[in-house]
């Protein structure tokens, strides 16, 4: 189990950007994956990015492609999430979450194979 804070989320007007970020704890941060979730109100928690353990592939929902970005630092113990040109739908709840040396390919990476999870953090865009 690795312990995942978030933070850097908040209220941006739509058109905006927000970068947030998630530190890990744990001395094999490299062999996670690490995944960014979100969940709505009243919706399903769905994966919005994902990268490998290596930071060779990543793993992006239609939704957010070309306006999201996940990176990572092995070094550092983080991966950010940078959302630029934020959509009041992109209003939801973020989740930080890792799993273990695993990657899936489409339809992408799934909520139940991933064993640890950060508190969330609240993006609001507002229109």
């Amino acid at each position: 189990q690795m312990q995942l804070v978030e933070s850097g989320g908040g209220l941006v007007q739509a058109g905006g950007s927000l970068r947030l970020s998630c530190a890990a704890s744990g001395r094999t941060f490299s062999t996670y994956t690490m995944a960014w979730f979100r969940q709505a109100p009243g919706k399903e928690r769905d994966v919005i990015a994902a990268i490998s353990w290596s930071g060779g592939f990543t793993y992006y929902v239609d939704s957010v492609k070309g306006r999201f970005t996940i990176s990572r630092d092995n070094a550092k113990n983080t991966v950010t999430l940078q959302m630029n040109s934020l959509k009041p739908e992109d209003t939801a709840v973020y989740y930080c979450a890792a799993a273990l040396m695993y990657w899936r390919s489409a339809p992408g990476p799934r909520e139940a194979d991933f064993g640890s999870w950060g508190q969330g953090t609240q993006v609001t865009v507002s229109s």
